[in-house]
Formats: structure tokens, C-alpha cells, sequence
């Protein structure tokens, strides 16, 4: 599978997978439970089916030059600290000198599905990153890189990246866009990005939870 056709299977593929709720709620007009489950089960699909798109494709300039498979394990587990930390001191920025609050929409309704319906903390932990990485960085940045250099596609794949999540915080997400690229481009492998995105992933929903306990249990 050559890089054009690779990007436009797997970037569709995500449009379908984000779609799918709407597609629920119209065919099947399932209950908002239902939907949840629906939607989770859809996530692990599109991963599934995006793993396989990749060992089907070819391999980007980008990956012409692999770290080794432990090396490139060890950069996205030091990576997950280091995205927290990016974190804080972009909602700093944020708060300081755009005057946005440090509540993140996106988070919160991600979390109020949990409570819902605690399933959909492995669509959002696991599934979701994993498909975003494959779009995000590989699709769009991976397949660009070669021709156009590091800065042009990461700011395009950051951008997009951003304007996905539609909360507000674009300059949070576009620069976690930014390290994930840089991750992925320097160690070859786009395994070392998504380790860092579901451990960030889950550590924040996971300390959200934890505020919401008291709401938890009496779901």
C-alpha cells in the first residue's frame, strides 16, 4: 500500500469511527448506554483496522532509520512525564496570557461518558490515542515529512491535531502535537508516540475520575 493510499483509508477510517454515533443514535436508535458501548467497540475497530493498514503500507522516509525496539519503548514511557509537564506549562501560558481556564471541555465530557458508562475509559485510553497517532503523526505527518521537512507537516498534523479536540485549548493540543511528532520522528517509530499518548491519556483521566469519585459511585 502506497503512502497516498495509506492516508486516505486511514484518515477515513477515523472519520467513520468518529461518525459512529450518530450513525447509532439514527439506525438503531440504541439509548445513550448503548451508544457508549457502540461507540467503544467501534474505537477498537478502528485501531485494530489501522494496525493492519500499517503493516500493509510501506515505510515512510521517516522510518527508514529505526531505534531499537526497547530504546524506542523507553523514549514513550519518559515521555509520558515530560507531556504532563508540557502540559502545565501550556495551561500556565493559557491562563496567563490568553485568559482561558484551565478546565479542559473535551476532558470533561470525555469523563462524563465515563461515568456513564465506565467501558468507554478503553475507547478513550487506549483506542482513541492509538488511532490519532496513526492519523495525526503517520498519515498526515509521517507522509509529508520526506518532501517537506519537519516544521511544515508538524505544524499542519499539530494544527489539525488541535482542531479535532474543539475545546479551545488549541496551543495545548497543536504543542502536544509538536512533541508527539518529534518523538516519532526521532526514534522512527510510531509505537513511541502512542506509548507516551495512552500513558498521558490515561494518568489524566484516571486523576479526573479521582475528583469525580464522589459522583463515580453514585453512578
Amino acid at each position: 500500500m502506497n503512502a497516498k493510499k495509506y492516508s486516505f483509508i486511514t484518515i477515513f477510517t477515523y472519520g467513520l469511527v468518529l461518525f459512529s454515533p450518530v450513525i447509532f443514535l439514527q439506525v438503531f436508535s440504541a439509548n445513550p448506554s448503548q451508544i457508549i458501548q457502540l461507540t467503544t467497540l467501534t474505537y477498537f475497530l478502528g485501531a485494530a483496522l489501522m494496525i493492519f493498514y500499517r503493516y500493509k503500507s510501506q515505510l515512510f522516509g521517516i522510518e527508514s532509520q529505526q531505534k531499537k525496539v526497547l530504546i524506542a519503548i523507553l523514549i514513550g514511557v519518559i515521555g509520558i512525564p515530560a507531556s504532563l509537564l508540557l502540559q502545565m506549562l501550556i495551561l500556565q501560558i493559557e491562563q496567563r496570557f490568553l485568559g482561558q481556564s484551565a478546565t479542559s471541555q473535551n476532558t470533561q465530557n470525555i469523563v462524563d461518558l465515563i461515568m456513564n458508562n465506565m467501558v468507554f475509559i478503553f475507547a478513550t485510553t487506549i483506542a482513541g490515542p492509538i488511532m490519532e497517532e496513526f492519523v495525526f503523526r503517520r498519515a498526515i505527518f509521517g507522509s509529508l515529512e520526506k518532501r517537506f521537512g519537519f516544521l511544515i507537516p508538524a505544524l499542519l498534523s499539530s494544527l489539525l491535531f488541535a482542531f479535532a479536540h474543539n475545546d479551545g485549548h488549541y496551543l495545548l493540543y497543536a504543542g502536544l502535537g509538536f512533541l508527539f511528532c518529534g518523538m516519532y520522528r526521532y526514534s522512527g517509530r510510531i509505537w513511541t508516540s502512542m506509548i507516551t499518548h495512552v500513558g498521558m491519556n490515561l494518568l489524566v483521566i484516571l486523576t479526573q475520575l479521582a475528583v469525580h469519585s464522589d459522583k463515580l459511585i453514585q453512578h
